[in-house]
């Protein structure tokens, strides 16, 4: 309304669809609507509305060509100086007739012909393209580029919004689907990358909200590249921990903590203390509102740079910003499902689904002796931590705790040796898990050594025979689970 009005006041006449036309005009503003302007009035239940040479020669006529101009005026065809299109709300609505044709022609037609036309793809162009018009008498050049280039990145997001709900919605879709469609809009700048010589920024996608814009910075300054990784990251996993509280402190996308207890200042302080040197300037994140206590927990522990959790109670993001005025205090929405994941490798992307969830129901005692209900919970709990740490990964739990993490190694031996050094001798009685199998026992045999009484593993090795013996050897429980848990 107030861009139409402001035309006229500009002495611009105003084209519209047939709706629009009728709200400007119950609103006193003079408009031609494109039926009478086009003499064709919309058909097959206005599905055909502006596709129609007066209208998309008036876009895309290039003007400094003789004959378009005689073209045009042997056919009656005004130029068409400025369009204005919102597009139907397929984004939030994903249906077959909300996939908008017309509105999408035109946006490519005026902004293929910037030179001459001004695309308003977005309500938020409005306001500065009219104060510019008003100021200038029209848009700039530059202007007109820049808006050509936001009307073929929303037609692209439109696209590709329309693919993937196809792919979505076909009972008879491939797994995963045979075309990809990404399309995303920079959010925000950020300081610098992994290293402060790489520009970064992040991006969402076009047309929708992503996680990162339900979180809330609460204290501290603007997260950067490593710390968003890290959040999320830490965040993922927290939340994977069980329905009682937890804690994690995660540092380059690893977990060097986790604990359930009983409370989430108790959780936190055992996260901290599987490894205090390694959690200095981390991701502190816990699955409850932050307490009194809890922000204690955090006072008295290293220097964290990130701390998220779902809600803070009142005074706790002061008494941590007076005591860690550099640590960003972060409120967070749960994490979403997770979806199809995509890496970028050179020349092209590899993609996959998320791993099923984790069903402990289905793992195999392959042991004589089974495990204890207490054992299962340790197990359980090193299992989940061991999904999120780099391969090869070996975890050890002992109490809710996952005192031992062994991530990153090349050799299975090397991460369980990590994970009990680590571990240094509190994970007694407690659970390994190993997101791979054992090829040979010797993995096996410093899992025992730590104190293991507990072993879960994907099993499949050629060797499980002599695996399995060397467990029964030992006295351990050892459950297959039939499924790998790399991450790379």
């Amino acid at each position: 309304m107030e861009l139409a009005a402001g035309l006229r006041e500009a002495g611009w006449e105003i084209l519209a669809s047939e709706g629009t036309a009728r709200f400007l005009r119950e609103n006193g503003v003079a408009v031609t609507g494109l039926a009478e302007y086009a003499d064709s009035p919309p058909i097959l239940g206005h599905r055909v509305v502006s596709l129609h040479p007066k209208v998309h020669g008036g876009l895309l006529a290039d003007r400094s060509d003789p004959v378009h101009r005689e073209e045009m005026a042997a056919r009656g065809i005004e130029p068409i100086d400025l369009a204005a299109v919102n597009l139907y709300p397929f984004f939030s609505r994903p249906e077959l007739e909300n996939i908008d044709i017309g509105g999408c022609a035109l946006l490519r037609a005026a902004a293929k012909n910037w030179r001459w036309v001004t695309t308003l793809s977005d309500p938020a162009h409005y306001r500065p393209v009219l104060e510019e018009i008003r100021r200038e008498g029209a848009a700039t050049e530059e202007t007109r580029r820049r808006l050509a280039r936001d009307a073929f990145a929303l037609t692209a997001a439109y696209d590709a919004a329309v693919a993937n709900w196809w792919n979505e919605t076909d009972p008879d879709a491939e797994a995963p689907p045979p075309t990809v469609h990404l399309a995303l809009r920079r959010a925000e700048t950020l300081r610098y990358g992994e290293n402060p010589d790489q520009p970064a920024a992040r991006y969402r996608p076009m047309g929708g909200d992503d996680w990162w814009e339900g979180v809330s910075l609460l204290s501290g300054p603007r997260p950067g590249y490593l710390n968003l990784l890290d959040a999320a990251a830490a965040w993922e996993l927290v939340n994977n921990l069980g329905e009682g509280p937890a804690a994690v402190v995660v540092k380059h996308a690893d977990p060097c903590g986790a604990a359930a207890a009983a409370s989430p200042a108790a959780a936190l302080r055992f996260a901290y203390q599987c490894d205090e040197r390694a959690s200095f300037g981390g991701v502190a994140a816990v699955n409850r509102p932050v307490d009194a206590e809890t922000a204690e927990v955090l006072e008295k522990s290293p220097q964290a740079d990130v701390v998220i959790a779902p809600a803070y109670r009142p005074g706790t993001v002061e008494r941590i910003a007076a005591r860690r005025r550099n640590t960003r205090v972060l409120q967070a929405p749960p994490p979403p499902p997770s979806g199809m994941s995509l890496r970028q490798m050179p020349g092209g992307w590899v993609a996959q689904l998320p791993a099923p969830a984790d069903l402990p129901g289905e793992w195999r005692t392959v042991s004589r002796r089974a495990p204890s209900a207490a054992e299962m919970d340790d197990v359980r709990l090193a299992w989940r931590v061991c999904g999120a740490v780099s391969s090869n990964a070996v975890v050890l739990a002992a109490g809710g705790v996952a005192w031992g993490i062994g991530a990153g190694q090349p050799d299975r031996v090397g991460a369980a040796r990590l994970a009990a050094e680590r571990a240094a001798g509190r994970a007694g009685g407690g659970a390994c898990a190993s997101d791979g199998f054992f090829p040979f026992p010797d993995g096996l045999e410093e899992a025992a050594a730590a104190g293991a009484a507990v072993v879960a593993q994907p099993g499949g090795s050629i060797n499980d025979r002599a695996v399995i013996e060397r467990a029964d050897r030992l006295g351990l429980a050892m459950l297959f689970t039939g499924r790998r848990r790399f991450r790379h």
